[in-house]
């Protein structure tokens, strides 16, 4: 419990900043003026009963002869009832209308600050992630905020305040003993309907789990949708799904029995107050001590404090619940990012595009190094390729030049520049990549090869189309370059996603340029044409090629074999070819197949 009303306090902080900014005073005006409201509505629900009782009191007391002024008192006052509930209402719904703009601010800085904190997280981080569960959490969280920063303000404290102005007044009119049955029922209502709640928040959480995990199959599935069809394993998703909405639905069902019996328990407690209170009330009338317009206040008194009581039950749940969801979002904003700025970083700044590894090592897990102990150097404007069996650090040399982690031992340099000490934005404005799988987003063609560049002109989307020999492609198509590529690209062959992936990084024209196994995908044709493109896209360029094909870097000024974490060869494709070693063997081989296939 104690754990629990900590994270509580926690996330309350958490949430405060966002109701009172320190640099926005517009903000603190709206919110003071929603609290005036707030009071002038309660003050005219507390005092409205008092219309009641004094138009009862003149309706009792008159006989049927009685003239036409008592009647007219009574009407006015009837009329002054409605009218003060229309002001409660009215002051209300001002108080939401003022405050709103405060609240929709509060949910888009935090959405912003959410998003931005996730793509400022590591790539460890992004690896290990399941999109669909992060979706949920930032969805919930943002709800769960909304939600405190209206109720926290405008229900809680509001409540409290009328039970007390309440209470005052039933003690001061009537009798401590009235008093006292109110104050019982609330609090044997509030330790009721806590106690109840913690329960039912414990039932939330597995929904919320269980929920997660559904929605995240849902999503998984759907992203692969192709792979679903290679294997037809339609039914067996679709059987994978309705286990998890199995598990979410009996979980559902457990809060709704719980909401139920919480309540059946409310209900209890405020009929039993309820009669009681008005027993007293109709003795009191009986025996002379009290008229009937005080047996209707009375009445409406307590009707009064049950409604909001009512809804306190719904609010607390609500809140506990927001809770949890909020704990996990301010969760993740708390997940530190593992590479990060050094004080005073500075722009990296590149000449010529010399880049450096000296003695680097680095490992994904403290037990298992990739890197051991490697030296790289490329000159300006030349071609060096790593080359070696799978797992032997290729790729990894260019997520660390990235600086998508940070390596253990040793530096990385360009122009003798330490990556360390410069910005990260301004490392990788320098540094271009085409990966083996290019990566669209779900836009059209023309999106996806100016995101290269910010504020890239038709024009200049144009030319690099042109430059990645696509343009005519493009042209052909029945939207151009308005044409939807497609989730993830699907709708482009693999061949057209190179060359639109070749176009984004010549629209970027970085000094660096990183070639991960940039045709290994692709059929020995279009590999072809690629490769011309991949050329051209280099020409003046510092260049990593990473390789499996081997024929597709016997140009490179330099060749690096990788085993182990290591560098076993370096040279020329001829002088590695006159070594007769690993690179030998690996070149030899892939030729023979070559010819086998042909």
């Amino acid at each position: 419990m104690a754990k629990n009303s900590t994270n509580s306090l926690r996330i309350v902080g958490r949430v405060i900043p966002y109701l009172w900014p320190t640099n926005q005073a517009w903000v603190k005006r709206r919110v003071i003026t929603s609290v005036l409201l707030l009071f002038v509505a309660k003050i005219i629900a507390v005092g409205t009963p008092f219309f009641y009782k004094a138009a009862v009191d003149i309706l009792s007391s008159s006989d049927q002869s009685v003239g036409f002024f008592i009647g007219l008192g009574a009407i006015g006052l009837t009329i002054a009832y409605g009218f003060a509930k229309l002001l409660h209402v009215g002051f209300q719904q001002l108080r939401d209308a003022v405050f709103a703009q405060v609240g929709q601010r509060a949910l888009r800085q935090l959405a912003l600050e959410t998003f931005e904190h996730i793509h400022r997280l590591s790539m460890r981080y992004h690896i290990t992630r399941k999109t669909g569960a992060l979706s949920r959490i930032i969805e919930r969280g943002v709800k769960g905020v909304d939600f405190l920063l209206r109720f926290l303000l405008f229900s809680i404290g509001p409540l409290i305040i009328e039970l007390i102005m309440t209470s005052v007044i039933l003690y001061s009119l009537f009798d401590i003993r009235y008093l006292l049955v109110v104050v019982t029922t609330i609090a044997l209502y509030v330790v009721f309907t806590f106690a109840v709640t913690e329960w039912r928040v414990k039932i939330r959480k597995i929904m919320n789990d269980q929920d997660t995990d559904a929605n995240q199959k849902a999503i998984d599935s759907l992203l692969n949708y192709e792979t679903v069809k290679y294997f037809s394993a339609e039914t067996r998703e679709i059987n994978r799904y309705d286990s998890a909405m199995q598990k979410y639905e009996q979980a559902a069902l457990k809060t709704q029995y719980s909401l139920a019996f919480l309540n059946f328990g409310q209900s209890l407690f405020i009929s039993c107050g309820l009669i009681i209170v008005m027993v007293m009330a109709a003795i009191g009338v009986s025996d002379g001590s009290m008229s009937v317009g005080d047996f209707v206040m009375v009445n409406a008194y307590i009707i009064q404090i049950t409604m909001p009581l009512n809804f306190l039950g719904t609010i607390y749940r609500e809140i506990c619940q927001a809770i949890v969801d909020m704990s996990e979002m301010f969760d993740l904003l708390e997940q530190p990012a593992e590479v990060t700025d050094k004080l005073g970083a500075k722009e990296l700044e590149v000449g010529q595009g010399k880049v450096n590894f000296d003695n680097v090592s680095f490992g994904y897990d403290s037990r298992r190094q990739i890197l051991n102990g490697i030296s790289i150097s490329v000159g300006s404007g030349e071609t060096v390729a790593l080359v070696g069996p799978s797992g032997a650090g290729k790729s990894t040399v260019g997520r660390l030049l990235f600086r998508f982690y940070d390596i253990t031992d040793g530096s990385i340099q360009i122009d003798n520049q330490n990556i360390k000490d410069v910005t990260q934005v301004s490392l990788r404005e320098k540094i271009g990549v085409v990966p083996q799988d290019i990566v669209l987003f779900n836009d059209t063609i023309f999106y996806n090869i100016a995101y290269g560049k910010t504020g890239a002109s038709k024009q200049e989307v144009i030319d690099a189309a042109k430059a990645a020999q696509i343009h005519n492609f493009i042209e052909k198509l029945p939207s151009g370059y308005n044409t939807s590529v497609g989730e993830r690209g699907l709708k482009l062959s693999g061949g057209e996603k190179q060359r639109v992936g070749i176009a984004r990084t010549l629209l970027k024209n970085p000094k660096i340029l990183i070639l991960d196994e940039a045709t290994s995908a692709l059929d020995s044709e279009t590999e072809k044409d690629i490769q011309n493109s991949l050329m051209e896209l280099g020409r003046g360029r510092t260049v990593i090629a990473i390789a499996h094909r081997l024929s597709t870097i016997a140009h490179a000024d330099q060749i690096l074999v990788l085993e182990g974490g290591q560098i076993t060869e370096r040279g020329n494709h001829n002088e590695l070819l006159d070594l007769g070693g690993r690179y030998a063997s690996m070149w030899f081989r892939q030729a023979s197949e070559k010819e086998e296939a042909a």
